[in-house]
């Protein structure tokens, strides 16, 4: 069988395969035998049906296509085989299929067009030598003690107050009566603004802007109406930006009393036996987090300039097996959350999905390639030892064995050490400059808003170019007119 291979975009080979005679023949006997022991015709038994017949059920038309699928997938299958294609994928018909249909005949030879998907032709300009810069995370130096404020605040007593009105950091136990202003200026009561016995804690950012404040103040079994509007961008949309009022009456306020930050206190609370060991150990999980957040800005400054570098063509076999197992995880993410996914996701709501996905989906696999062609180039593999013991490790962190597909979890630990040992060779053999925290966010900031205005202004630019265009060919036609007149005037 003669097949000549063509170079094509996106990572595809495209074949030219001349079926010979044979091959064609063979094929139509074959489809031929198989579909008459399978189709019913009134009045023969099956299997016994006369080929002329047959064909006439059938239709020659129809029986043709059915040879052709047979004929194409075999052809395919035989030309990547014959020419050692590493194909992904199925193939893709480059000649009409009903031009096939009506120029094949059984035992004549024919010719096919179609194209494979191949892996990722990849190509990395450089990933030596290179200069990046990421966010260097320190901890926070008050975050032990508000860790710790949280704590007391969680195993407050709440003690009755009766001698002074509602401040800030009180309990306060109230029934509140919202109304919200409809279309015609009137104040109506809405679903779920209402509430009897109501515990709220006196503290910013508890309600809508102006709730807590206006509670601060009252007096035990005071009554009072709160004007306030909900915010714009308030979650509900029916009441986003509309003025409201809450009759609210205070019936109880209690203060918290905090316990001792003591070594009592951190007994109650963690496995510590002091509190010296407990904020020994918050600062130092707060430092490991930030290293580890310093680590991650390392890696992803890495890659990115990595991706800067690369060039690839990737096929849309492997962007849609991408784009699946993102959909997968997005929809496994909504069930875990309980929603019902079987009533949401709609045919029109899922292919939504896969568009708005095939961006990240390419991305992702950018960032793979480019990965994975540094390991390429120079060699880097995975320990066998190395594999096993992280195995081990992570069984001993699974209550039943039995659910974890081994193979599933071997090629998913294979990748994670890999990657970790490619980003360990790169930042050995690149310059990575830690910056304050913010210092690219800004600096991304400021060059968004630098591109805008070059944008704003060349749109200005253009418009005044289109105005002043207008302009001299009204001053054309007015000369015009002026000369005509001219002309006229005896």
């Amino acid at each position: 069988m003669k097949v000549t291979q063509e170079v094509l975009p996106d990572s595809q080979v495209g074949l030219e395969i001349e079926v010979p005679a044979d091959l064609s023949q063979k094929t139509y006997d074959q489809v031929l035998s198989k579909m008459m022991r399978t189709v019913n015709v009134p009045g023969f038994r099956k299997g016994k049906v006369p080929r002329k017949v047959f064909l006439q059920r059938v239709g020659v038309p129809q029986f043709k296509a059915a040879v052709l699928e047979e004929l194409v997938q075999n052809a395919v299958d035989k030309a990547i085989a014959q020419e050692e294609i590493d194909a992904i994928g199925n193939y893709q018909l480059k000649t009409s299929f009903e031009e096939l249909v009506l120029a094949y005949e059984p035992g004549q030879p024919i010719t096919i067009q179609a194209s494979v998907d191949v892996p990722p032709r990849v190509t990395l300009k450089q990933y030596k030598g290179l200069s990046v810069q990421a966010e260097e995370i320190l901890p926070d130096p008050e975050r032990v003690d508000t860790t710790l404020s949280q704590y007391q605040n969680n195993l407050a007593t709440l003690v009755p107050i009766e001698d002074r009105p509602a401040q800030q950091g009180d309990v306060a136990v109230i029934d509140f009566v919202g109304k919200v202003q409809n279309e015609s200026g009137e104040f109506e009561e809405f679903q779920g603004g209402s509430g009897t016995d109501f515990q709220v804690e006196l503290e910013e950012g508890r309600f809508i802007p102006g709730f807590v404040e206006g509670i601060i103040g009252m007096g035990l079994d005071e009554a009072k109406d709160v004007e306030i509007p909900f915010p714009d961008d308030y979650s509900q949309t029916e009441l986003a930006g509309k003025p409201a009022v809450f009759s609210i009456t205070l019936k109880e306020i209690k203060e918290k009393e905090l316990p001792d930050l003591d070594d009592d206190f951190a007994q109650e609370i963690s496995e510590f036996e002091t509190i010296e060991e407990l904020r020994a150990s918050l600062t130092e999980r707060y430092q490991t987090e930030a290293e580890e957040k310093t680590k991650a800005n390392k890696d992803a400054a890495l890659i990115e300039a990595l991706v800067e570098h690369l060039e690839a063509e990737i096929p849309n076999t492997l962007v849609q097996k991408e784009v699946d197992f993102v959909l997968t995880q997005t929809i496994m993410q909504l069930s875990r959350q309980g929603i019902d996914v079987n009533k949401m996701l709609t045919r029109e709501l899922v292919d939504g999905m896969r568009q708005r996905t095939r961006p990240e989906a390419i991305d992702r696999l950018r960032r793979t390639l480019a990965l994975g062609e540094v390991a390429k180039q120079e060699g880097i593999k995975i320990e066998e030892e190395a594999l096993q013991e992280k195995i081990k490790e992570a069984m001993a962190e699974v209550e039943d064995p039995s659910q974890v597909d081994p193979d599933r979890l071997k090629q998913v630990l294979t990748e994670e050490l890999l990657q970790e040992k490619i980003l360990a060779w790169l930042e050995a053999a690149n310059t990575v400059e830690l910056v304050p925290e913010g210092t690219l966010q800004e600096a991304a900031a400021e060059a968004a808003a630098v591109e805008q205005a070059d944008a704003i202004e060349a749109e200005a630019a253009e418009v005044d170019a289109e105005t002043a265009t207008v302009d001299v060919e009204a001053t054309d036609v007015e000369a015009a007119n002026v000369v005509e007149e001219t002309e006229e005037t005896p």
